[in-house]
């Protein structure tokens, strides 16, 4: 593969985590109003887990070991339980587009977590987090998370959780290539039907098109494809590039959360929104750093 079709292929799997993962939060919003959150999420990636499983496996790849299901099981409960399962509940009392906004921290928390596996925070990224922290203060100051402590915190930690998850899953034993995502994602749903239950949740008495709709569109585009893109770059580029795409879905989430959901935006959620930004940007660019040609494939 040459230099300009591996740079491509970043580019388009960075595309399908900005453009796809941004328009999911809405897609959520309409999910959760027939199916409740862990119930949705267990049937989002238990089926696109199964089905991408099932195609890798009859397309020749070796089946995860022991040790590689357990790392995939545990990276499964941080990214889509924890993740996406807290921020799905969350949605449930705020719009998609404030959720969008406090995910976008999740930058700012591979910062911190890569700390544990011997990153040295730099002060460009000492200010980004710190900007970032007071844009999430703002957000609590007016508009839809005003005072609403909970649901903020709740935030916070699947912002943490996903982030926790997508630098560990670095330093552990994983399936490669998208065996390792098609085994996260059908543990994480297997899990997610754990908590459903856990929580009492109950399967809708009705249903209507646009959820269905919505789970469809997750279950394809979100996961199969964006999960499965967001892996492999994980894998590939440093996690914080990995994870830009927190840069660009709440702008995404806002659009299309104004567009087509007519959702309203406070002020203070666009001044909140330009200064997380700020902070994440000051992260991901805090170093030079190049993409190991080797770790290109």
């Amino acid at each position: 593969m040459s230099s300009r079709q591996k740079w491509l292929l970043i580019i388009s799997a960075l595309a399908c985590t900005y453009l796809i993962w941004g328009s999911t939060y809405l897609a959520i919003k309409y999910a959760i109003e027939s199916f409740p959150p862990f119930i949705m999420v267990g049937i989002r990636f238990t089926v696109a887990g199964a089905l991408l499983y099932a195609i890798l496996r009859g397309m020749g790849y070796a089946a995860p070991s022991l040790i590689q299901w357990r790392g995939a099981a545990l990276v499964g409960l941080l990214l889509p339980v924890l993740g996406n399962g807290t921020v799905s509940h969350v949605q449930l009392h705020v719009s998609s587009s404030v959720a969008a906004l406090a995910i976008a921290t999740a930058p700012i928390w591979m910062a911190i977590f890569s700390s544990l596996w011997g990153h040295r925070i730099s002060r460009r990224e000492w200010l980004g987090i710190a900007i970032g922290l007071v844009g999430i203060l703002l957000l609590n100051t007016r508009g839809s998370l005003q005072g609403d402590w909970l649901s903020a915190f709740l935030l916070m930690f699947a912002a943490a959780s996903w982030s926790l998850g997508s630098v560990w899953s670095k330093h552990m034993a994983m399936p490669q290539g998208l065996i390792g995502a098609a085994s996260q994602m059908l543990c994480g749903g297997l899990i997610a039907f754990m908590f459903s239950a856990a929580f009492g949740e109950q399967w809708p008495v009705e249903i209507s098109t646009r959820s269905w709709a919505a789970i469809v569109f997750m279950i394809v585009f979100g996961s199969i494809v964006a999960f499965s893109a967001y892996h492999w770059l994980l894998h590939n580029v440093r996690p914080m590039v990995a994870s830009s795409n927190t840069f660009v879905n709440p702008v995404v989430a806002f659009v299309v959360g104004v567009w087509f959901a007519d959702e309203q935006i406070h002020a203070m959620e666009y001044m909140a929104l330009a200064v997380i930004l700020v902070g994440v940007f000051l992260v991901l660019t805090s170093t030079t750093e190049a993409i190991p040609e080797e770790k290109i494939v």
